[in-house]
């Protein structure tokens, strides 16, 4: 046969106030019961107190009710003294932490303000003071800009400067690379020249001596003469070519 199970019970406020009392009654001791057993099971210190709803006291304690009441307001207070004031360490750093906070909050909120932005709430003197503030880093931004393209300027004019320079000597160079090249073709044709004078010079001169000691070759002294004149003739000739070949080498 088997146990009939029990229905369980709906936790609300019980509106007979008989029943109420009863179920107070029994509950309690109940509860006094289960206190007492945890503070012998566990070596608890255990208070219970309960008021019913017409204001009368129960109480039930392992030890004395008023001192783990004490010991718990003692408790209590140090927390609550531990929660309001924490370490001096934590202290600076929260204290750092929203110093920064608002700093950069602030800076982007005047961020904002030089952007021409949340100006809402500013007054005319604010205003001015942002206007004063805008038209002075303007001012600056102009003069870097104005130093940068001037130095931009002297770079390339010095950069200019140089080329030119090399470009002169490049100039320079080729042209006496030119003359040395001239020179050596004008040494040439002289000395060509030179030869090919001498060479018809002897030529003629030798024709000379051979016709003259063929028509006077009967008589001594004028053989003698002849070869005399032909060597004077021929020095003579000779000095002229040496000359004129150092005056060509010359020019």
């Amino acid at each position: 046969m088997s146990k009939p199970t029990r229905e369980k019970i709906k936790i609300r406020k019980i509106d007979n106030l008989p029943a109420r009392q009863v179920t107070f009654s029994k509950r309690r001791q109940g509860l006094f019961k289960k206190a007492g057993e945890l503070s012998v099971l566990c070596d608890a210190e255990v208070a219970v107190i309960v008021f019913s709803s017409t204001g009368k006291l129960y109480e039930s304690s392992s030890s004395s009710t008023k001192d783990v009441i004490a010991r718990y307001k003692l408790h209590t207070e140090d927390v609550e003294e531990g929660d309001q004031q924490p370490r001096p360490e934590l202290q600076l750093e929260n204290d750092e932490c929203m110093r920064l906070n608002k700093e950069l909050a602030d800076k982007i909120l005047e961020l904002r303000q030089m952007e021409g932005q949340d100006l809402e709430e500013l007054t005319i003197d604010e205003l001015q003071r942002l206007e004063n503030r805008i038209e002075g880093g303007l001012s600056r931004v102009l003069q870097a800009k104005d130093e940068s393209i001037m130095s931009q300027i002297l770079a390339l004019e010095t950069k200019g400067a140089e080329l030119t320079e090399a470009n002169n000597q490049l100039k320079q160079r080729v042209n006496k690379l030119g003359m040395l090249s001239n020179g050596d073709g004008n040494r040439a044709s002289g000395v060509a020249l030179v030869s090919e004078i001498s060479t018809d010079e002897e030529e003629g001169m030798a024709s000379e001596f051979t016709t003259s000691s063929t028509g006077y070759y009967g008589t001594s002294s004028s053989t003698s003469s002849l070869e005399d004149d032909s060597s004077d003739n021929t020095l003579s000739l000779k000095l002229g070519e040496g000359y004129m070949a150092s005056l060509l080498i010359s020019e």
